[in-house]
């Protein structure tokens, strides 16, 4: 089986569980067992060590953020538990300070988890170096306007043109990406390639393409002992907010969605659909918490969400806000 993992999923491991890390290292054990054959464009690897960095600081920025810094009257100051509380705080800072400093080394020493296992899955991945004759070919897709790629961006071409040039004939790819360029647009479900790649592949590779956006939704099709189980349950939360069909239902989903900082883009662009288009959210986003939840969202994911939705999005809470 050949298998083609985009560098937004790798970058996606961050987000995981150690529990769920350690099931997606059974990956590797199909790969040495020869089941499965990872593609790895020298392109994936050198953009996933472009935006390591970023992801990593976003990340890191919002758990700074939980920093505590309590502020109390006078009256409060005379009490016994004013000063126990004033302990804790004073302990909680000098042990956040030190899970800061050791997440902090382990992040430049790349010696994280997920660093570990991408390390390893780079290790035993196939190649595939960027030629001049390919990159010569992504050149001219972008010329031309042919998918996948978008404003003038080589990556995406690249990587598309290195699976044409090294996938054996008549052999079927299964490919894992969030990017929106590679779905077409009239699949609600985002799991059909886009007409152009699908026929582009099958004429020049006498095979088929099969396009996932979630690695888990690869493992439950092929390999269902392979189980990740935080992947499953954010992705199920999400489902429950745009297919609410009642208000308690929205509230209850926002609930449960608010213990989650990290998103795909596809969920992103989701949740704010059904925001702006489901009435039972959409007749309830002044409400205090289905407000801020929606603010949080384009605030800390502006760059994540499809322009046109973000716009629509920000028109209607501020709308909300000036009343």
């Amino acid at each position: 089986m050949n298998l083609f993992i985009d560098t937004n999923i790798f970058l996606s491991f961050f987000h995981f569980t150690n529990d769920d890390l350690e099931e997606i290292r059974k990956l590797e054990v199909l790969i040495d067992k020869k089941e499965v054959v990872l593609w790895l464009p020298e392109q994936v690897k050198n953009e996933f060590y472009r935006n390591r960095e970023n992801k990593l600081f976003d990340t890191i920025k919002k758990i700074k953020e939980l920093n505590i810094n309590l502020q109390f009257p006078q009256i409060f100051k005379d009490y016994p538990e004013y000063q126990q509380i004033k302990q804790s705080i004073k302990d909680y800072k000098s042990i956040f300070s030190r899970l800061d400093q050791n997440v902090r080394n382990d992040i430049e020493n790349k010696s994280l988890k997920a660093d570990q296992i991408i390390k390893e899955l780079f290790s035993k991945a196939t190649t595939i170096e960027t030629s001049p004759g390919i990159l010569e070919s992504a050149q001219q897709r972008v010329v031309k306007g042919n998918p996948p790629g978008k404003n003038g961006s080589f990556g995406d071409s690249i990587n598309w043109e290195c699976l044409l040039s090294k996938i054996p004939l008549a052999e079927d790819i299964y490919l894992v990406s969030e990017d929106r360029d590679f779905y077409s647009i009239l699949d609600e479900s985002k799991s059909k390639i886009k007409d152009f790649l699908c026929i582009e592949w099958e004429t020049h590779q006498q095979s088929r393409i099969f396009l996932y956006r979630r690695l888990s939704q690869f493992f439950k099709e092929h390999y269902p002992n392979i189980k990740l189980a935080t992947e499953l349950e954010r992705e199920l939360s999400v489902k429950k907010l745009i297919n609410s069909t009642s208000f308690s239902m929205t509230h209850s989903a926002i609930y449960q969605l608010t213990k989650y900082t990290e998103f795909n883009p596809s969920q992103l662009d989701e949740m704010i659909l059904a925001g702006l288009n489901n009435n039972q959210i959409r007749w309830i986003l002044d409400d205090s918490d289905v407000f801020a939840f929606y603010e949080k969202l384009i605030i800390e994911n502006e760059e994540s969400i499809e322009e046109q939705l973000y716009s629509e999005i920000v028109s209607v809470l501020e709308s909300i806000n000036s009343q």
